[in-house]
């Protein structure tokens, strides 16, 4: 039986080498470009004939189109509907990133921290740039609120600062942890099914419950491919709730 890890293996699909650096084509970038390719078509299949009664197709894109408008409402509050394609975006790229994955065969791209870390890192600049232009040195009172006792100062403004950098790692790590947990669990039980199956007599019979774990990890992997999606884009809405208002 493979490891249950060495699905997560980035292999070289083309040999890339710019100026020094390493810049391959892999695996993982082309479960991303799928990503982008798979939400893109998605999006205007739907959108491509639009009609009075929407279709199949028309219907899920109005549902994610309301979805993550109100998500971006109601999070990141007032002034944040400008940020609505970005945010939009990267819920697609991730939710259907993670759907690719649960494809036998395939590559779980959001499984690798790099990624992961990426995309978190990208969001806690942007989300920086947009608080420094929108409030000027204003922005540094998020890390002192006022009405807050200035004896508290020593204290509270370095637990503010930890907590305010800490932002992308907590962000890139619940994703990646939760998509690596979840198909490395159905990776092992997968391998208890070839094993017992193999095997004669009773252990042959009892390859029917890890059968099973794997038919309900499926059903709970496809739920947590959606979730944390959407708990991705959520903490990045409220991240901008906190560039745009402070507190």
């Amino acid at each position: 039986m493979n490891s249950p890890v060495e699905q997560f293996t980035i292999k070289t699909i083309y040999e890339l080498n710019l100026m020094g650096i390493d810049v391959s084509f892999t695996n993982a970038s082309l479960f991303m470009m799928l990503s982008i390719l798979g939400s893109v078509c998605f999006l205007y299949l739907g959108s491509s004939k639009q009609a009075l009664i929407p279709g199949r197709f028309q219907s899920l894109i109005e549902i994610s189109y309301e979805f993550v408008a109100n998500m971006v409402k109601e999070n990141a509050g007032k002034g944040s509907q400008a940020y609505f394609p970005f945010i939009f975006t990267l819920f697609m790229f991730i939710l259907f990133g993670n759907l690719l994955g649960m494809i036998p065969y395939s590559y779980t791209f959001t499984s690798q921290i790099a990624v992961t870390f990426t995309l978190a890192a990208i969001i806690f600049v942007g989300v920086t740039i947009i608080a420094i232009l929108k409030h000027g040195f204003k922005f540094f009172t998020y890390f002192f609120p006022s009405g807050v006792p200035i004896v508290l100062a020593p204290l509270l403004i370095p637990i503010e600062i930890i907590s305010y950098f800490i932002r992308p790692i907590s962000l890139s790590v619940r994703l990646f942890a939760n998509m690596l947990a979840g198909h490395t669990m159905m990776k092992v039980f997968a391998g208890l099914i070839i094993m017992m199956g193999s095997a004669g007599g009773v252990l042959k019979a009892g390859a029917i419950l890890p059968l099973l774990a794997v038919i309900g990890l499926t059903g709970l992997e496809f739920l947590v491919a959606a979730l944390q999606a959407y708990v991705f884009s959520i903490l990045t809405c409220m991240y901008l709730h906190d560039a745009i208002h402070l507190h």
